[in-house]
């Protein structure tokens, strides 16, 4: 099943928070259900798109903070309901399904965009976008429909790879995704000849060129990249090569892939090391991975850390020598010595685990519980695959706020503050008093989006809940108390009516906060401060002599229009609207009533365009000046050594709240403190540096520089193993990660086994690269290998934990 019922986002997230509150969606906040100030107006697609015209989608959306899914008939009651913006269309998504033995639906919400040309003219090149569900029958039509070409004129379609490689899809039926096709792939369509013969002559089905030694192509791109880092580890290397992994795969192994996904990949080492074709076609191998972990089916950008736990995995069940695995209990050390306990556990997991991928790059970790109440010690060995390590976090963050006076002469400042990352809106104000010297308690933050005010924070609120691309202005006001309020202002402009239509209005400029009273509020008064708010008119460059000259003419219009404003025909007049300023709830009075305003009131105040023009100024109204802070430079990101992060990993640290260990002595469960050791490592270390977190209010990528040594690794001093031997590593590889959360771009380093040369991967190059390049803050995977105690080492420098030059800080940032 390719195609199910189409969904679509239901507008900006912002929308439908608004929309939850309004129909008090959530059982915890039905206080102000049905209140009109919360009414959220028409449905507001435009925050997704990073254009407008096309409708494409901003890059590394995240469903539930950047916009939401529902099905059809929910967007349909929505929209009768609410209306959608003029222009917007809704954007429609397919449910597509992945797999083949377990399925998996995911809803599409970016669409696979394709280049398209024809073979005669192949600089015309037309970008469409398409589903994965879509057929190569509906693309080839879309492409005569695009190219013009007559229905009776017999085409066929090829993919173009590189610069002269092609394949020609021939199954009409097939759909995008079981053909592979990728992002930016290029589709090249092919008229028949009118003596019967076709212009291209068939060629060889994906080739790819094999450069230096490694493999270019097209396949998920991070999968190759993965393939080219584990393909420098020489034992798994060789194991393939010399065909020992035959007499080992295991097909009834249920936790397997039937040995297919061994073979596929004794398959691509062997293309690559042993074939004297200058090409490969690694396709068996992506198409086997994409058939036994869904997740990697297509060819959007997946974790990579993620991908290589699924292959090691992989790899080892359709290799495990185990044929039926043993029950075996779980035992604590009850006191017995380390060497014992680690024994046992190393003995248990080699009888139910038993492959090339354990001989390899299975280690031993240490684990110690200790229960704060009763002080029970539980002490259990576990094996792992690969080694995460944290980063070191930074407590704090900057923040780039603007100041809105209260002083109409004043233009808004821009500052850049430094606060504790997991702070609260308190600290951003206290921090901020310090550099412009207004008291704290003066100050309304809030987050301004399109002229409105998506959020005003209080004093309370966590600043994880501010993005980095939010644009956060602070207002000075006066403090709130029982007596008065601080009132939201939109400006809106309101276009003339037409025959036939009604009159419109458009939001526009800096909304404002204005304290007001909470009661007795006379309409005169509110209208005078909102016109004291707006200032006066900017200066124009003139000399003071030129403007007493024409002062008494500029002055004298200005006067006029006051005297309109306190007669019955205003400058401008007022409404109760909604949060988003598109929906009128009542007009307020402006001949001198007392006005009825609630705390949770938004106040629009409507002008015409003459008006408008008169006493606004919008250059002058986007205008703001630069504090200090601003144009100080940034502090250098601080370089940390790999060494720190090991000893982070290795910090007894206590476990939260909301992750006890249950206490066998106790009988409750308990935050016990935790430590982890390393009790033995593997031939081949594979080390995740731990660059993402992500939470529902808090998303970030640490771009921190790890300075990680090329060689002499040693490990040996944290591995707590009295008997241990020596444990020196060589890097072998590296995978890079370019980019932030939801996406981004991959690259790799890698040691080549046979000229001990290093290699850099990108897309579809190669190209040589020096030991000084390696060291970046993309790296994300490091590959060792431990070093033969019989291989004689090079003389090097003294080795340490991190000790790469400095002058490969800034190589390849492309952040």
């Amino acid at each position: 099943m390719v195609g199910s019922s189409a969904i679509r986002p239901a507008g900006y997230s912002r929308w439908f928070k608004q929309w939850k509150k309004y129909v008090g969606f959530d059982s915890w906040d039905m206080y102000n259900v049905g209140e009109r100030s919360l009414y959220p107006g028409p449905i507001d697609n435009s925050g997704l798109f990073s254009d407008q015209e096309t409708q494409a989608l901003k890059e590394h959306l995240i469903d539930e903070l950047d916009y939401v899914l529902v099905p059809t008939e929910a967007w349909n009651k929505l929209v009768s309901w609410y209306g959608c913006l003029d222009g917007q269309r809704p954007i429609v998504r397919k449910v597509v399904e992945h797999g083949m033995f377990v399925k998996h639906c995911k809803v599409e919400v970016y669409l696979l965009e394709l280049n398209l040309c024809e073979n005669d003219n192949m600089d015309n090149v037309v970008t469409r976008h398409f589903s994965k569900a879509d057929t190569i029958d509906t693309i080839e039509k879309e492409m005569r429909t695009l190219f013009n070409i007559p229905s009776e004129k017999e085409t066929r379609l090829w993919n173009k790879y590189m610069s002269n490689t092609y394949e020609q899809l021939n199954k009409p039926d097939s759909t995008v995704q079981d053909a592979g096709l990728f992002q930016g792939q290029v589709l090249v369509i092919e008229r028949k000849n009118e003596d019967g013969t076709w212009p291209r002559q068939l060629q060889l089905s994906f080739r790819v060129s094999c450069h230096a030694f490694g493999v270019l192509c097209s396949l998920n791109h991070f999968l190759f990249l993965l393939f080219q880092c584990l393909s420098n580890a020489s034992p798994l290397t060789e194991y393939f090569l010399n065909d020992q992994y035959e007499a080992e795969i295991n097909r009834e192994n249920p936790l397997g892939m039937r040995g297919e996904i061994a073979e596929a990949y004794a398959d691509l080492v062997k293309q690559m090391w042993l074939s004297r074709s200058s090409y490969v076609a690694p396709r068996t191998f992506k198409t086997q991975v994409g058939r036994f972990a869904p997740q990697f089916s297509g060819y959007q950008q997946q974790d990579s850390q993620e991908l290589l736990a699924f292959l090691l995995d992989g790899l080892h069940e359709d290799l495990n020598r185990v044929k039926k695995k043993p029950y075996l209990a779980l035992r604590d050390a009850e006191g017995r010595p380390d060497e014992i306990v680690a024994k046992e556990a190393w003995t248990n997991h080699r009888l139910r685990n038993d492959s090339i991928i354990v001989d390899i790059f299975h280690g031993l970790f240490k684990s110690t519980l200790v229960c704060p109440e009763c002080s029970k010690v539980s002490v259990t060995f576990d094996p792992f695959c690969y080694l995460t390590l944290p980063l070191p976090m930074k407590k704090d963050r900057t923040m780039e706020v603007f100041l809105v006076r209260s002083d109409p002469q004043s233009r808004p400042t821009q500052y850049r503050v430094v606060v504790p990352k997991l702070g609260t809106v308190t600290d951003l104000c206290s921090t901020l008093s310090k550099l412009c010297g207004f008291p704290p308690e003066n100050m309304v933050v809030a987050d301004v989006y399109n002229h409105r005010f998506h959020k005003i924070y209080r004093r309370d609120d966590g600043l994880n809940q501010i993005m980095e691309k939010d644009d956060i202005f602070v207002y000075e006001v006066q403090e709130e108390d029982s007596e008065r309020m601080n009132l939201p202002v939109y400006f809106r402009e309101r276009h003339s009516k037409h025959a036939g239509s009604s009159s419109s209005t458009m939001l526009f400029g800096q909304p404002l906060l204005i304290t007001v009273p909470r009661q007795n509020l006379i309409a005169d008064v509110l209208y005078d401060k909102i016109l004291e708010r707006i200032g006066p008119e900017p200066e124009n460059g003139h000399s003071e002599e030129d403007e007493e000259d024409t002062s008494d003419l500029e002055n004298g219009s200005k006067r006029d229009v006051a005297k309109q404003c306190s007669s019955p025909a205003k400058l401008f007049t007022f409404s109760i609207v909604n949060s988003y300023g598109t929906a009128n709830i009542s007009p307020l009075p402006c001949d001198g009533n007392v006005l009825k305003l609630n705390p949770h009131s938004t106040v629009a105040i409507d002008w015409d365009t003459e008006s408008k023009k008169l006493c606004y100024d919008e250059q002058e109204a986007e205008a703001y000046e630069k504090h200090e802070s601003m144009l100080q430079p940034q502090k250098k990101k601080a370089t940390v050594a790999l060494r720190e992060c090991i000893e982070l990993f290795t910090t007894m640290e206590t476990l939260g709240e909301h992750d006890p260990w249950y206490c066998p002595t106790c009988k409750k469960h308990q935050q016990a403190t935790k430590k982890f050791d390393l009790w033995s490592l593997p031939r081949i270390l594979v080390v995740h540096l731990k660059r993402f977190s992500y939470n529902r209010c808090w998303r970030d990528k640490l771009d921190t520089v790890v300075d990680f040594p090329i060689r002499d690794l040693n490990m040996s001093e944290f591995v707590c193993d009295p008997k241990a031997g020596p444990y020196i590593y060589d890097l072998i590889a590296v995978s890079n990660h370019y980019g932030g959360m939801g996406g981004g771009h991959y690259t790799a380093y890698g040691k080549n086994k046979v000229d001990g040369k290093w290699y850099y991967f990108d897309d579809s190059s190669v190209s040589s690269a020096t030991e000084d390049q390696i060291v970046t803050k993309a790296a994300y995977v490091l590959f060792y290998q431990r070093r033969d105690e019989e291989a004689p080492s090079k003389p090097q420098p003294s080795a340490s934990l991190g000790g790469a030059p400095e002058a490969a800080d800034d190589h390849m940032d492309t952040n």
